[in-house]
């Protein structure tokens, strides 16, 4: 699958220094996954000492990355 990433998506990922190697590691192999609204899906990856918090959506052979966020911040 194709990931994909919103403009949204990019600057939280810079602000928050979130690599987009870590972003593929939770939406590939999460360590749990939650429904969201409007179609979405929460991948959560514990990495090191922090746990990473991916929202996406499926759309045929792609995912798009919505946002991205540490837990606890």
């Amino acid at each position: 699958m194709i990931i994909e990433y919103t403009r949204h998506a990019r600057r939280r990922m810079k602000w928050r220094k979130i690599s987009e190697a870590e972003i593929e590691l939770a939406t590939y192999s999460p360590d749990d996954l939650e429904p969201s609204e409007k179609n979405r899906i929460n991948a959560y990856k514990k990495i090191k000492d922090k746990i990473l918090k991916v929202t996406y959506q499926k759309h045929d052979d792609r995912i798009q990355i919505i946002t991205a966020l540490w837990k606890g911040e």
